[in-house]
C-alpha cells in the first residue's frame, strides 16, 4: 500500500513516499542519497521517544550509521536558539556538503532543521520524515523551512528541498487524537482551496480516518501532497497561486500569536478556525452563499475540532488587536493584507480587496460569541 508522489521542479525534484512501515526501510530509501553511509538526525523528546529506535533498526539495516540530537518538543523550539543548536551540533557531526541531514518530527522539526540544513554550508541536503498527520500532508512538502521570532511565525527562513520525504503513515497512530485532528485542519484545507471532490470524499470518510482507518489515511495524504506538491510546481516561491495554501493561515497565525504559540491553540486548529472565519468573511462579502461555511463548520463540528474563537480557552485580545497581529503576515504586500477567500468550497482565490471594516466585524462576532 506503497504511494509514490513526485515533485517535479527542476534538478530538484524528489519523491514523497507513503505509506505504512516506512521507517522499518528507512535505510532502503535513503541509501541512494549517501555518498558515505552515515546520516545525521534530528529529532524532537516525543518523536525520539516514540520512534528513534525503529528508525535507527531501519537505517542500519543497510548499513546506514545514525547520529542523533534531540530537542524539546513544542513550537518554542523554532527559534534563533535552537537554530544555532542544531548548526553548531552539525558541526559538530562534520557534516559535509555530500552528506544527508534527516528531519524528524512533526512541523516544528521539519521547518527548523529544514533552515539548518539551508544554511550550513550555504546548503546541505536533508531528507523529511514527517511525523505528525499535519507534516505529512503539508510543511514537509515544498521547500518552506524557517524559524519564529517575536514578530510571528516563519517570518525568517529560506525555499530549500528536500531531497525525499518519506511519511509513514503508521506513525500517526501514535499522535494523540488532539494532534492528529490539528493535523485535520490542514487536510480539509486542500478541499476548501480547489477539490471540492476531495471535501465531499472527507464529509463520509472523515470519522473513519480519525478512528485509525489506514487505507483511508493514506489515501487522504496522498491526495493533499499531490494537491500541494502539483501547486509548488506552477509556485515554487510563492509568487501567485501557491498562496492559496495559506487558506484559514491569515486568521489562524494572528490567533497563534495572541495566544502565545502555546498548547492553547495548535497550528492545525488555527488553521481550522481561521478557515471557518475565512469562509464566513467570504460569505459576508457576498462571494459565496452562506451555505459555504455552514457546510464548513458542520464539518468541523462533526470531527470533534475547534471551529469558533468560543473553543479557544483563555483570554483572547479585541479585534483591532488581533488585526494589527494579522499585519504581520507574510502575505502582506506594499503593506496591504492580502486574504485567501472562497466563492465556494474547492473555489478559493488571492485578494487585497476586502475592506478592513468587514474582517472587524467577523472578528468583532466571532468574539462576542465567547
Amino acid at each position: 500500500m506503497l504511494e509514490r508522489v513526485h515533485v517535479p521542479l527542476p534538478g530538484r525534484a524528489y519523491d514523497v513516499m507513503i505509506g505504512p512501515g516506512l521507517l522499518d526501510v528507512a535505510g532502503k530509501h535513503i541509501a541512494p542519497l549517501l555518498r558515505r553511509p552515515r546520516v545525521a538526525v534530528i529529532s524532537d523528546e516525543t518523536v525520539a521517544g516514540l520512534h528513534l529506535e525503529t528508525l535507527r533498526a531501519g537505517l542500519a539495516a543497510d548499513g546506514i550509521e545514525m547520529q542523533a540530537l534531540i530537542l524539546p518538543a513544542g513550537e518554542a523550539t523554532k527559534c534563533w536558539a535552537e537554530l544555532t543548536r542544531c548548526v553548531e551540533w552539525l558541526l559538530d557531526q562534520q557534516v559535509e556538503r555530500g552528506d544527508v541531514v534527516v528531519a524528524f518530527g512533526g512541523g516544528v522539526i521539519g521547518d527548523l532543521v529544514g533552515f539548518a540544513a539551508a544554511v550550513l554550508r550555504r546548503g546541505v541536503r536533508f531528507v523529511q520524515i514527517p511525523t505528525s498527520l499535519l507534516a505529512q500532508v503539508d510543511s514537509s512538502v515544498g521547500g518552506k523551512t524557517g524559524i519564529n521570532t517575536q514578530h510571528g511565525k516563519n517570518l525568517v527562513g529560506a525555499f530549500h528541498q528536500p531531497s525525499m520525504v518519506l511519511a509513514d503513515t503508521s506513525v500517526l497512530g501514535t499522535l494523540r487524537p488532539r494532534d492528529f485532528l490539528a493535523g485535520y485542519g490542514e487536510v480539509v484545507k486542500y478541499g476548501l482551496l480547489g477539490d471540492a471532490a476531495f471535501f465531499d470524499w472527507l464529509e463520509v470518510q472523515g470519522t473513519a480516518l480519525a478512528a485509525g482507518d489506514g487505507p483511508a489515511r493514506v489515501e487522504a495524504v496522498r491526495r493533499a501532497v499531490q494537491m500541494k506538491a502539483d501547486i509548488v510546481v506552477r509556485d515554487e516561491t510563492e509568487q501567485g497561486e501557491r498562496a492559496l495554501l495559506n487558506l484559514g493561515h491569515t486568521f489562524g497565525h494572528a490567533l497563534e500569536a495572541a495566544t502565545g504559540y502555546s498548547n492553547r491553540l495548535l497550528h492545525g486548529e488555527g488553521v481550522s478556525i481561521g478557515c471557518a472565519l475565512a469562509f464566513e468573511l467570504s460569505s459576508r462579502m457576498g462571494l459565496c452563499a452562506q451555505e459555504a461555511p455552514s457546510r464548513l463548520r458542520a464539518h468541523l463540528r462533526e470531527m470533534g475540532m475547534k471551529v469558533d474563537l468560543a473553543d479557544i480557552e483563555g483570554d483572547l485580545p479585541d479585534a483591532e488587536s488581533l488585526l494589527a497581529l494579522m499585519g504581520q503576515d507574510k502575505k502582506v504586500v506594499e503593506g496591504q493584507l492580502r486574504f485567501i477567500l472562497a466563492r465556494g468550497i474547492g473555489e478559493a482565490f488571492v485578494t487585497g480587496d476586502v475592506v478592513r471594516d468587514d474582517v472587524l466585524a467577523v472578528l468583532s462576532d466571532a468574539l462576542a460569541q465567547r
